[in-house]
């Protein structure tokens, strides 16, 4: 098997899904195209704004993928490709792309709620707090550990000592990209200018943008990197969708999409033999397949925190029922692309069926680097443009989860139909005091450093993404719409989940009784472990119970 074929079979088959599966999705539930929707029944010109087609994936697109879908496949590569591309494929397809579809399908229906306000109404006021909580103690997570892998990359020196200057070339283009953005925003607010007009602005902006980055390189170090990260964070967090965010990611989808786009071709030209082994065993390093390839690989194939961004800022912006398939099951798929490019990279790479040594990034990264020297690029251009495209990576998921994390804080204490809320509490819950708490918190977490917050990160991101199908079922069943298709997605990653987070706890009480425990490392994530676990099983309680003996009620169909 080569590179060139383990990329086709995933293109036809990713092709496949979306004009079948996800079609079949859109015909059973139902859309209505001359409905208005929240986005512009609602619209505020904060977070509810209706978008192109186009500007709403590439926001989509560019906050769901992070890290995970280079890192994950990489590193599951150890059991062998087989395994890796199978999950991604059959993850993808039938449950990544659903749960990111149906959650942004569900939350259009019904005035853009959030994953948490959608559980209030068809499960109740318990149910969506539990669910809250969860969702605000994951965003702390993600935040602190996407910070931390954006102060590395930016940071002056490597860890090696080496002046790191790609490194300090993309951290100039990512400042840019947040002063530009935020004009470019303006641009189009003001001018409202046609698609072309608009694309040939935003692919001049990105030429300028590198050519000052390459230029005027900014050489800090960690900390003071993490520092601009969590005020980058705030800023998000509290401006108007139309002004940073969505201009942002639209000007990043160029990077993230010309990147898979490079691979992909690389891949095509070079057609690299595969020097990994189909199947390694289902036991490698003292770690076994199940549950750990279903963890690993998350956002390749099934990620809950993307729940988030289709609830959460997606579905406040789509402007026609008709864009939801493109943006919420298509995007899913383009990201399993790229999860499969990282597979094949990786194990072209391996030497006698070993994976290279170093980090994820390093690995696909120097690949890539080298795919564009092929096609004529400079090395330093080069190298350039992959940590800015790594970086980026990182950078759009960082400030989705930022205004994730402060709007499910407010949720939190939104006051029920009937209630009253305290002054104290509308104070709290303003948009700058509940951003202010949700990143001092992370801030705190960010200084565990990176690699000691990821395992627990999968296994949360994981276990959110059972409790949002579960949601999504209870939501199919009682507006009188097929749900059957969510049932094993969400009972096989409750499974798989809770087996993990039960061996992280076990793991973390043998450092404990070995003498090796670190509190402030070891401790808060048995504390938040044992947190979230308790919270899944009251959020599954809650859904399950109206899951079961809930009545369809096709008069309140959304």
């Amino acid at each position: 098997m080569t590179g060139l074929m383990i990329v086709g079979i995933a293109m036809v088959v990713f092709a496949c899904a979306y004009l079948g599966y996800g079609r079949w999705l859109v015909k059973t539930w139902g859309i209505d195209p001359n409905a208005p929707t929240p986005a512009v029944r609602k619209e505020d010109g904060q977070d509810y704004a209706p978008a192109s087609r186009f500007t709403v994936f590439a926001h989509q697109f560019s906050s769901i993928t992070g890290a995970g879908p280079v890192t994950g496949p990489i590193i599951a590569a150890m059991f062998g490709w087989a395994p890796a591309l199978l999950w991604i494929l059959v993850g993808g397809v039938f449950f990544g792309a659903v749960q990111d579809f149906t959650a942004l399908y569900a939350s259009v229906k019904n005035d853009g709620k959030s994953m948490g306000m959608l559980i209030e109404q068809y499960v109740g006021k318990t149910g969506r707090r539990l669910f809250l909580l969860f969702c605000w103690l994951f965003t702390l997570l993600v935040i602190a550990a996407f910070a931390d892998i954006i102060a590395n990359t930016f940071a002056d020196y490597t860890k090696a000592g080496a002046l790191n200057v790609p490194g300090a070339q993309a951290a100039t283009i990512s400042m840019l990209y947040i002063v530009v953005a935020m004009g470019f925003g303006l641009f189009i607010k003001k001018f409202q200018p046609s698609g072309i007009v608009k694309l040939a602005v935003a692919i001049v902006l990105v030429i300028a943008m590198f050519a000052v980055g390459m230029r005027y390189p900014l050489y800090f170090d960690v900390q003071t990197w993490r520092y601009v990260t969590f005020g980058y964070c705030f800023i998000a967090a509290c401006l108007p969708m139309w002004l940073l965010m969505e201009p942002r990611d639209y000007l990043s989808s160029f990077l993230l999409l010309g990147m898979i786009v490079g691979g992909v071709l690389g891949i095509l030209v070079s057609n690299p033999a595969i020097n990994m082994p189909a199947f390694v065993g289902f036991e490698v390093k003292g770690k076994p397949l199940f549950p750990i390839l279903f963890i690993t690989i998350a956002c390749g194939a099934v990620s809950g925190f993307h729940s988030l961004v289709s609830s959460g800022t997606s579905s406040k912006a789509i402007a026609n029922e008709k864009d939801m398939l493109p943006v919420g099951y298509g995007a899913m798929l383009c990201e399993c692309l790229l999860g499969v490019v990282a597979l094949v990279i990786a194990c072209s790479a391996a030497t006698g069926g070993v994976l290279p040594q170093g980090t994820p990034f390093q690995i696909f990264a120097g690949a890539i680097g080298g795919f564009f020297q092929m096609f004529g690029l400079p090395a330093g251009v080069s190298a350039c443009v992959v940590t800015m495209c790594v970086s980026a990576l990182a950078m759009t998921t960082i400030d989705s989860v930022a205004r994730i994390g402060r709007m499910s804080f407010q949720e939190i204490f939104a006051p029920a139909e009937g209630e009253k809320q305290s002054a104290f509490v509308q104070k709290m819950t303003g948009t700058i005091p509940s951003t202010l708490i949700t990143l001092f918190l992370a801030f705190f977490l960010c200084l565990a450093g990176y690699m000691n917050i990821w395992p627990l990160f999968g296994a949360a991101n994981q276990l959110l993404s059972a409790l949002v199908l579960i949601s999504l079922a209870v939501f199919l069943k009682v507006t009188g719409r097929k749900g059957w298709m969510l049932y094993v997605p969400m009972v096989f990653m409750f499974i798989v989940t809770m087996t993990a987070l039960v061996m992280s706890v076990y793991g973390i009480f043998t450092k404990l009784s070995a003498g090796s425990f670190v509190f402030m490392v070891d401790g808060l994530q048995l504390i938040l472990a044992l947190a979230l676990m308790t919270l899944a099983i009251l959020v599954v309680k809650h859904c399950g119970k109206e899951l079961v003996t809930g009545k369809a009620e096709n008069s309140v169909k959304a």
